[in-house]
């Protein structure tokens, strides 16, 4: 484990004495020196109402730099929405559900007003780099002009695009790599189609959970409402549309059971969330008998086909590391993270409770 790993850990008693909030707020990205990335929201321009793409062009690199490249821009994303987290190991958090909206109860915000607006270019430059980003925006820019200046919560959910933003950016320009597209179920069954061998040249190769280590820059996928349960259900569906959502794989926690994963259009944000994960004792290392639970279960560990990167890809990484120069952010990132170390975890003797990130 590494210090500056470790530094993430302290245990909370140390951390509430620091008396700092567990707020950290939003990071600025990165200046291109530190990470060369392209923001999403220099792809388009105008206000909303008038937001237009104006790039959408993607990088192309080696596979060698793609996995490091994917989880770096992942929490640099992750950092300039706010560093906000879901907790999915609580108990019950499996069957709960949306309270239903009654007719003609306006929709519950998610982000306030101002936060909407910061983000606005942000997630349009998501959508700017699919095949569909052009109408999606346009129908959008219709629905912001007629609502008399106020800004309203995106029609479509925009967490398809978050990912293939991140795989364009990160190295994966030619569809046939990766398949941008406005709903997961795509490159979804691209991944099955490369395990099939009808795809030589995905960049994700779709397994069942529980046949291949997870590494971070994998993609764990998982069904709405639990539609699948295994790829096998996937594959009798090829291309039928199919509500589902995936995440990209940031850290491995096996000692607090779960599995840490940034996604995008989670709560109307770009959050990081704890997935409870059960190591198979009988497998090779990082190979799961189980990740989520319940109609939340990952039905599909899409593996990326790169070199792989290590487990301290998260703290490494150059946003964590920007933040560490930052005394009372860190602290703050720290909170956090003890505040959603799973309360079941009993630490080893003479070790600091082991936490995300």
């Amino acid at each position: 484990m590494s210090r500056l790993f470790r530094t993430l850990l302290i245990p909370a008693a140390l951390v509430a004495a620091t008396a700092v909030q567990a707020q950290p707020g939003p990071l600025e990205r990165l200046p291109v020196d530190v990470l060369d990335a392209t923001a999403p929201s220099e792809r388009v321009s105008g206000v909303p109402g008038r937001i237009t793409v104006e790039d959408r062009a993607c990088r192309h690199l080696p596979r060698a730099q793609v996995r490091r490249r994917i989880v770096d821009l992942a929490i640099q994303e992750w950092g300039y929405f706010g560093f906000t987290t879901v907790d999915e190991t609580v108990p019950g958090y499996e069957n709960r559900r949306r309270r239903q909206r009654q007719p003609g109860e306006p929709r519950r915000r998610r982000v306030s007003p101002e936060e909407a607006l910061r983000v606005v270019h942000s997630i349009a430059g998501y959508w700017s780099v699919t095949p569909d980003g052009s109408w999606i925006l346009d129908r959008q820019n219709r629905i912001w002009r007629a609502s008399s200046g106020a800004l309203q919560r995106w029609r479509d959910p925009w967490s398809a695009a978050f990912i293939s933003w991140v795989m364009c950016e990160g190295g994966l320009s030619e569809s046939a790599e990766f398949q941008r597209a406005i709903a997961h179920y795509v490159y979804i069954d691209q991944a099955i189609e490369a395990r099939d061998g009808k795809a030589s040249e995905a960049a994700f190769v779709a397994h069942e959970v529980g046949e291949a280590a997870v590494e971070p820059g994998d993609l764990l996928c998982r069904g709405r409402r639990g539609s699948y349960s295994t790829v096998a259900e996937r594959r009798e569906d090829l291309g039928e549309g199919t509500r589902s959502h995936c995440d990209v794989v940031v850290k491995l926690d096996a000692e607090n059971d779960r599995i840490l994963v940034i996604g995008g259009n989670v709560r109307g944000s770009v959050r990081l969330k704890f997935l409870p994960a059960r190591l198979d004792p009988d497998a090779p290392a990082d190979v799961y008998a189980s990740i989520g639970r319940g109609s939340r279960a990952v039905f599909a560990h899409l593996k990326l086909q790169a070199p792989a990167i290590g487990n301290d890809a998260f703290e490494s990484s150059p946003t964590i590391k920007a933040l560490s120069a930052d005394p009372n952010s860190l602290q703050s990132l720290q909170q956090r993270l003890v505040d959603n170390t799973p309360a079941t975890t009993t630490a080893r003797p003479g070790a600091q409770p082991a936490g995300g990130g």
